[in-house]
């Protein structure tokens, strides 16, 4: 009797389990119609969104007008750059030669035109393309640079010349972004350009005079330091990357300060605390090695007695965060100006020219991740200086 219970339980909680998926799967996931068209429409905008981020080429424009040409609903969909045919879905490939040189026109007058059947004259008898609309495309907001062409088998209604333009605006803007993005990778770098420009006179100099003093009295010694200037070097005024790992940006600063030692002996004493999770973090190219610098040159050179500098980086779940601090002698935190509109980005003028790196470090990292990952420093005059930062462990588009 218990066994026959329990195989009745069993066939109950099974039946009520099969219950209960065949509600689940009855349940819809997109309630209304309106929801499933809005989310169609919304994903097909992301699709071709993609492509146009990375720029107006063959291949970007043949993926984005596959996705463009089911939400204008015209038959054929093409990209045009003055006098070329970058990419067409549909109909239209047989009109090629007027459908160029119209977007030329458009491209060149910067105005909306719609073509007619006798506007497009074909020899093919059974010619379905009964008209196009011509849409200019601009990347700065004023002068076109590109248009996109709807064609269609009917003759062009006010509905598709309205869904026309409204994809052109939204074209622009996508191009519009990246060539934001584009002006934003060649800033990133003409910054890193401009920061080897600030850093490596004085301290080449100063090496270089380190390095000489030992070469008489520890001939051994200034070979190795030689050898640690050369790495030094290298990485600094490497040609390629635009971003770095923490561990190689942390072993070029070992021999930054194995070189500032030799030249302050015990007076310049270092601590580090690295989390070795943190160490394949990517950054900025050159983030923090103008940090360490302004640390010895500008706060611990100028103290008399022993320089304390502590370097920290801890893993903080999604984030890096990351500790340099000297207890030198500080600088008026007058300097650090505020940006308009109250936002915590650091300016400087001609009087916090000694500090010049910082500002510069802390545009790169608000224009890579965006503006919650300035930095922070805290700073008097005497007090020393103590400079935070964030970096998320990945970010969309950052890789070493």
């Amino acid at each position: 009797m218990p066994t026959a219970l329990a195989a009745l339980a069993l066939v109950l909680a099974l039946a009520l389990a099969v219950g209960a998926v065949v509600r689940l799967r009855r349940r819809p996931r997109i309630a209304t119609a309106a929801q499933r068209a809005t989310y169609e429409v919304l994903h097909a905008a992301g699709l071709a969104a993609e492509p146009l981020r990375a720029g107006l080429t063959p291949a970007s424009a043949t993926r984005a007008v596959r996705h463009l040409r089911p939400l204008i609903g015209s038959a054929g969909l093409g990209l045009y750059e003055d006098g070329t045919q970058l990419a067409l879905d549909g109909l239209g490939g047989h009109h090629s030669g007027q459908l160029v040189a119209a977007a030329s026109a458009g491209i060149r007058s910067g105005r909306t035109s719609v073509l007619t059947m006798e506007e497009l004259p074909c020899e093919r008898i059974d010619c379905p393309v009964r008209g196009a609309v011509i849409v200019p495309l601009t990347g700065d907001g004023v002068t076109a640079r590109a248009a996109l062409t709807a064609v269609t088998s009917d003759r062009p209604a006010p509905g598709l010349v309205q869904a026309t333009l409204e994809t052109g605006r939204w074209v622009s803007a996508q191009l519009a972004l990246a060539e934001l993005d584009r002006s934003r990778a060649r800033l990133a770098r003409a910054e890193v350009r401009a920061l080897r420009a600030q850093i490596s006179p004085h301290f080449i100099y100063n090496a270089l005079t380190a390095i000489a003093s030992f070469v008489r009295t520890d001939p051994d010694r200034a070979r190795d330091l030689l050898e640690e200037f050369a790495e030094f070097t290298r990485y600094s005024f490497r040609a390629h990357g635009e971003f770095t790992t923490l561990a190689e940006e942390l072993r070029s600063i070992d021999r930054y300060l194995t070189i500032e030692r030799a030249r302050f002996g015990d007076r310049l004493q270092v601590r580090l605390r690295i989390a070795p999770e943190v160490l394949p973090v990517t950054l900025p190219f050159l983030c923090l090695q103008p940090l360490v610098e302004n640390a010895v040159r500008h706060g611990l050179s100028r103290k008399p007695g022993v320089g304390n500098l502590r370097i920290e980086a801890e893993d903080a779940g999604s984030e890096c965060h990351i500790t340099v601090e000297d207890d030198g002698v500080g600088m008026d935190p007058a300097v650090l100006a505020r940006r308009p509109g109250g936002g915590d980005q650091m300016t400087e003028d001609d009087e916090a020219g000694q500090h010049v790196g910082l500002a510069n470090v802390d545009e790169r990292l608000r224009s890579v991740f965006g503006d919650r990952f300035g930095l922070i420093v805290e700073t008097a005059l005497g007090a020393g200086t103590k400079v935070n930062l964030r970096i998320p462990k990945f970010h969309p588009g950052v890789s070493a």
